[in-house]
Order: structure tokens, then C-alpha cells, then sequence
């Protein structure tokens, strides 16, 4: 529960922050034992590249804990607990208040990052490894000091653990509007008309913040996202040297990207939570095949295979590959997205029929034990995933293909034949799975395929194919990745919804754009 020190409003007054400075310096590296003498320019444009990045996180923070604002949406008038405003709250009193004004400063924020993160990356190899780990740690400090940003969901997660640890309401059975009103989650949280949609060993998790308090909760879920982030980024270079790729691009491509890093760790999403499974499980496969020796498998044989042949894929044991199967199941119980990648794991595993069987073994123990623990929990009762999937974003692929085809946005013909398509593109993916026996790169295909083909996404689902993308060998989804992210700033933007309104765009008006936002503030009541 809150203390009643969390009711404080953050002060008027205050410095304003400035952005710090960063040293920059020239220096030689070695490549193909030749010595490369990089002139200042070019590493100047790298570094400030990385250094405009974390000073403009700095500024969006800033700005989101500065009062009361769009930016920060949980927060009203007279209403912002210094709990909530986090210590650089108040900083920049001085602030605008004109909304139109803050969409401008967030949206070029964002822009101007966005800029600087394809520009790092395409000089990578001027920079030293120094300065990326640097600013890959400062920005994630930075928005673990953050208020909650646009597009949070961080309230529905603790009113969820709430329902059930406090109130005694199973969140997959009973929606938030039959809580008590005077509980601080639910003021805070919105889909108060949803049963939670969450996977049961992220449900469980916040069971166990509950004691701490909303304000505690809100703290502690913000810490774990951010450990979880940068474990991922961890895996991703461990991974990275193990594939022979360049692991500081790698790095780079993943820790720095302002979509993720804005509305993902800003607004608190438990995405990090599957992708940091996910990783794990990719990890564990590839340190597995390194030690074993990629040529001692073949592919699964044409005939059914014997006993023997079968006792020697289940024993003895590969610890290694049993854990990665668990980690892929345990990364669909966090959050059910992540179910897509599991065929075309498997597929590629067929190569190897040792490891498929290990694999599967790991997946099937997982599964059990979460299942068990799901049905202590939750009963029979599962997350309402079917209610979810017919929420439906105004600029959202499906929605822009409705509109353009003259549906007025997405109908529910035009939503199966995308289900559809994402089945046949997964499908897809397996074979090039198959083909090439790299589940790295369908894998990254397939994450760009659910994004493409979903009705409901939102910015920070590029997170999904973004480590698998940089782990890759085919520079096209990497592109791919990035052409992704551009689409989804000029999306969300916020400054996106005034050029709407001048060119007059406007999905949300046709019959069909009217129905889903009706549905969309039925369940947000």
C-alpha cells in the first residue's frame, strides 16, 4: 500500500538539468593486422552519434518528470507523487506547458535518436568498445530513474497481482471493475474491463512485488525489466562470438535503439522478460553445438529410427540443450508472442536429431512445471488472449491495408487472411529454417512477420526481432528491422496525430475505425 509520503507532489523550483559533456579521442585500432588511422572526423561522428543519444534520453526523462503532462500519462493535474516523479523529478520547472509544444520537443527527440542509432551503427567499427558498453549502461539508468512514460502498462501488471494476492480475484477470471475502487492500482491502471492477458509465470512474478506497495512495486518491476534488458544484451554477445559476428555491433543494434529504449524500458513492459528466455535459449543451443561439433549430427533419417538410435538422442543428458528448450517455454509463459518462434526452432533442429529430442524434452519439462504451478494459481483458467486479439490500432499494417483497399480499416475478413498470412509466412520460415539451418535469421523473419501482421502493435514490439536481427548473417533483416522502426515513429509519434489532422487522416471516423475505438473504451472503462 502507498505510505502517505507518496501523496507528496513533486516541488516547484529547480536548476535545469544540463546534458553532460562527453571527451572525445582518437584512436587506432587494428583490423586484419593492419593499423587504421582514423581521422577526427570520423570518430567524432560516431561518438556524438552515441552521445546525443543518452543526452536526449536524458531530455525526454527530464521532461516526463518535470509536471504533470502527455508525456507522462498516469499523471493529471494536482496529481504526481514524488514516488512517481522519481529523483529527477522537478528538475526543469521552467518547462512548457503547452502540450503541442511537448509533442514537438518528444517527437523530434525521438527522431534525432533514431538518426543518431543508424548512424552508430553503420560506424560501429570506429567506435571502441568503451563507449558503447558506456552508453548502453547510462541509458538504461537513465530511464530506470524514468517516471512512467506514454503507452505504459506497468499499473495493469501490479493491479493484476493485486486482484489476486490482495482482493482475492483471479485475474483470469475476474476483470479489475469488480475490485474496490480505493485501491491504488486500480486508479492508476485503465483496462479495468480485461481479464489480464498476461502469462502465468509474469502474473506469478508480480505476485511476489505485492508487499512492497504500488510505489515499491512500480520501483522493483522497473529495476527487473532493466536487468533483464541488459542480460539480454549480454547473450546477444555471447551469442555474437560464438556465430563469429561482430559482437559490439551486435551489441549496439540492440541497447541503443530509442524505440525500445523510449517506449519499451520507459513505459515498463515486460517484453524484456520473454526476450531475455528467448535469448537464453539460442545461447544454450549454439554453446551445445559448439561443444558437440556441428558435423556429428545428421539429418533425421528417411526411415523410423530403432531403439538404439533412440536411446542414444534421449541419453545421456544434454543439460545444455534441455535448458534452451525450457527457456523457449518459459519465454511463451511469460508473454504467448513468443510461441511463434517454437516451430522454427524445432524445424531447424531437424538437422540434428539429437538436439531435437533433448530440446523437446526441455520444452515438455517446462510445460509441466508450468503448467502446475498455473493451475495452483490460477485454477483451470488461462490469460484472455482472444479478447486482445481483436483490438485494433489505427496504423497498424492490417488497419492501413483496410483502409487503402476502401474497408474503412481492418474488417474481420481482412484480419483472417492476415492470421492467415502470418501462418503461411511462419510456415515460410520454417523452410528457410530447413534449408539454410540457421533458426537465427527465420527466427528474426518470423518476429517481422507477427509485427507486419498484427492488428494490435505498438512501438516497442520491435524489441522482438531486434536481437535475432543483429545475431543474423543476412544484412536484408536487418534492414528489414529498421525500416520497421520507422514505420512505428512515424506511427506513434506524437507529433504523427497533428500532420493526421492536417491532411486530414483520419481511420479512427470511418464505421469500422469507430467500432474498434468503441471496443478499445469499452474495455478501458
Amino acid at each position: 500500500m502507498s505510505t502517505p509520503g507518496d501523496a507528496q507532489t513533486i516541488p516547484v523550483g529547480g536548476e535545469p538539468l544540463r546534458a553532460p559533456r562527453f571527451a572525445f579521442r582518437r584512436r587506432d585500432r587494428r583490423d586484419g593486422g593492419r593499423a587504421i588511422e582514423r581521422s577526427p572526423t570520423k570518430i567524432n561522428i560516431a561518438a556524438v552519434s552515441l552521445g546525443a543519444i543518452v543526452a536526449l534520453s536524458l531530455l525526454v526523462v527530464v521532461m516526463a518528470a518535470a509536471r504533470p503532462s502527455l508525456l507522462s500519462p498516469t499523471t493529471h493535474t494536482n496529481f504526481y507523487p514524488r514516488w512517481m516523479a522519481g529523483p529527477l523529478g522537478g528538475l526543469w520547472q521552467g518547462l512548457t506547458t503547452n502540450g503541442t509544444t511537448l509533442k514537438y520537443w518528444f517527437s523530434g527527440a525521438i527522431v534525432l535518436m533514431y538518426v543518431g542509432y543508424v548512424t552508430a551503427i553503420r560506424r560501429s567499427h570506429e567506435l571502441s568498445l568503451r563507449w558503447v558498453v558506456g552508453s548502453i549502461l547510462a541509458v538504461h539508468f537513465i530511464f530506470v530513474l524514468a517516471p512512467p512514460l506514454a503507452l505504459t502498462d506497468v499499473f495493469n501488471y501490479i493491479n493484476y497481482g493485486r486482484m489476486e494476492v490482495v482482493h482475492n480475484l483471479n485475474p483470469y477470471t475476474s476483470i479489475p471493475i469488480v475490485e474496490p475502487h480505493n485501491d491504488p492500482s486500480f486508479i492508476l491502471s485503465n483496462w479495468h474491463e480485461l481479464l489480464s492477458p498476461y502469462g502465468p509465470l509474469f502474473t506469478m512474478l508480480t505476485f511476489l512485488v505485492v508487499p512492497l506497495g504500488v510505489a515499491g512495486s512500480f520501483w522493483a518491476l522497473k529495476v527487473i525489466l532493466a536487468a533483464a534488458s541488459l542480460t539480454t544484451i549480454w547473450l546477444v554477445w555471447k551469442c555474437a562470438k560464438l556465430l563469429g559476428r561482430d559482437p559490439l555491433k551486435a551489441i549496439l543494434y540492440v541497447g541503443c535503439n530509442p524505440i525500445v529504449l523510449v517506449w519499451g524500458l520507459g513505459g515498463d513492459h515486460n517484453d524484456f522478460l520473454m526476450l531475455v528466455f528467448i535469448m537464453l535459449g539460442f545461447y544454450l543451443l549454439l554453446r551445445a553445438d559448439a561443444a558437440r561439433g556441428a558435423d556429428q549430427e545428421h539429418a533425421w533419417p528417411g526411415r523410423l529410427p530403432g531403439a538404439a538410435q533412440i536411446k542414444g538422442w534421449l541419453l545421456p543428458l544434454s543439460a545444455a540443450e534441455i535448458a534452451a528448450g525450457a527457456a523457449f517455454m518459459l519465454a511463451c509463459a511469460i508473454k504467448a508472442s513468443g510461441a511463434v518462434l517454437l516451430p522454427v526452432v524445432l524445424i531447424a533442429l531437424l538437422h540434428k536429431p539429437r538436439a531435437l529430442v533433448q530440446t523437446m524434452l526441455g520444452m515438455a519439462l517446462a510445460a509441466v512445471a508450468v503448467a502446475a504451478l498455473s493451475l495452483l494459481a490460477f485454477g483451470l483458467h488461462i490469460p484472455d488472449l482472444s479478447t486482445q486479439s481483436k483490438l485494433v490500432t489505427s496504423e497498424s499494417v492490417p488497419n492501413l491495408i483496410g483502409l487503402a483497399i476502401g474497408q474503412g480499416g481492418e474488417s474481420e475478413g481482412l484480419h483472417t487472411v492476415m492470421t492467415a498470412l502470418l501462418g503461411l509466412s511462419v510456415l515460410a520460415c520454417c523452410g528457410y529454417a530447413w534449408r539454410r539451418r540457421d533458426s537465427i535469421t527465420a527466427s528474426a523473419w518470423a518476429s517481422i512477420a507477427l509485427l507486419v501482421t498484427l492488428s494490435w502493435v505498438l512501438p516497442w514490439y520491435v524489441l522482438w526481432a531486434l536481437p535475432l536481427a543483429a545475431l543474423s548473417g543476412s544484412r536484408r533483416v536487418r534492414v528489414a528491422v529498421l525500416l520497421v522502426g520507422v514505420y512505428l515513429i512515424v506511427a506513434w509519434a506524437p507529433v504523427s496525430g497533428l500532420v493526421w489532422g492536417d491532411i486530414d487522416f483520419h481511420p479512427e471516423k470511418t464505421t469500422i475505425g469507430r467500432l474498434h475505438q468503441r471496443y478499445v473504451k469499452e474495455l478501458l472503462n
